[in-house]
């Protein structure tokens, strides 16, 4: 096979090319740290890089969601905690004024302290986060109790359940019941207890109140004690999904990023060949009329 002279040069500009090719390729990676700047660079890196980004982009919507049901279940738990204390605070009211040593207008002192925390209670069923009613179910929008002006209390809780899922399959219910903890029976027994102490009911009357309160305290550690177990499980989908982020992230960098210092040694390598390509062209391409009268 016969070189010519148009030969040698056209291949040599084809790999100059070439070269500059592979000084920009390397470029690219020292300027970005990535791999690939196009998906046409490298499609099955491309592809990869698409699910493992999917993969950290649920994994930070689920800790977002995560985040969300801590905060309504702690804020549940604290309005539960405060409940249990003005019921206990009424209990006591209970055991004293059930002694027998207490007059008709002490006891009506009494009835003024627990229609005060009645009215607490109230208030602590209606606890909103985020302009939210917590303890109504899907109706947020809505005060589940009311207290009207002569100190009746109308109540009324949804019972729906609010969901939100926290990885892939699993769903918890963020929200306490309402209806357990807060139901229309825990105000029915407040009222009827004021009711008692101001028509100076016996001490036996006043002392079968003290029963019905302890159920209302039960209503309410058993409605903690759920949140507890839901918490406990909360702490550990955090764990896990922090396990998750990691490795979906490690496996993103390990398929995109470049290792900086390959990267320098093919960009000094790559500049060396280029040059010598440059020098070893310089004497292929055909000489003009100029080099010999030089």
């Amino acid at each position: 096979m016969r070189i010519t002279q148009s030969m040698m040069s056209n291949r040599m500009l084809s790999n100059l090319s070439n070269s500059y090719s592979d000084l920009n390729k390397y470029s690219e990676q020292l300027s970005s740290g990535k791999k690939i700047t196009k998906p046409s660079d490298d499609p099955v890196v491309a592809t990869k890089g698409m699910s493992y980004r999917t993969e950290v982009r649920d994994v930070e919507q689920y800790k977002r969601n995560l985040s969300e049901a801590q905060t309504w279940i702690d804020n549940s738990d604290s309005a539960l905690g405060n409940a249990t204390s003005a019921l206990q605070r009424i209990r006591e009211l209970a055991v004293q004024a059930s002694n027998g040593t207490y007059e008709e207008g002490q006891r009506g002192n009494i009835a003024q302290e627990v229609d005060q925390l009645k009215e607490q209670l109230a208030s602590i069923a209606n606890t909103q986060v985020n302009e939210k009613y917590i303890f109504n179910g899907s109706a947020t929008d809505t005060a589940p109790v009311t207290i009207n002006d002569d100190g009746s209390a109308v109540v009324d809780f949804n019972t729906n359940a609010i969901s939100l899922t926290l990885s892939k399959g699993v769903e918890v219910k963020m929200n306490a019941d309402g209806e357990a903890a807060f139901g229309e029976k825990l105000f029915n027994d407040l009222e009827n207890f004021s009711a008692a102490l101001r028509s100076d009911g016996s001490d036996e009357d006043l002392d079968q109140y003290i029963g019905t309160l302890d159920e209302n305290i039960n209503n309410l550690v058993n409605e903690r004690a759920d949140l507890g177990a839901r918490m406990n499980r909360m702490d550990l989908v955090e764990s896990r999904l922090a396990d998750q982020e990691l490795s979906a992230t490690k496996l993103m960098s390990d398929n995109e990023d470049v290792e900086m210092e390959e990267v320098i040694m093919n960009l000094t390598s790559q500049e060396a060949v280029h040059r010598a390509a440059m020098s070893a062209g310089a004497r292929i391409i055909q000489p003009t009329l100029m080099d010999f009268l030089r």
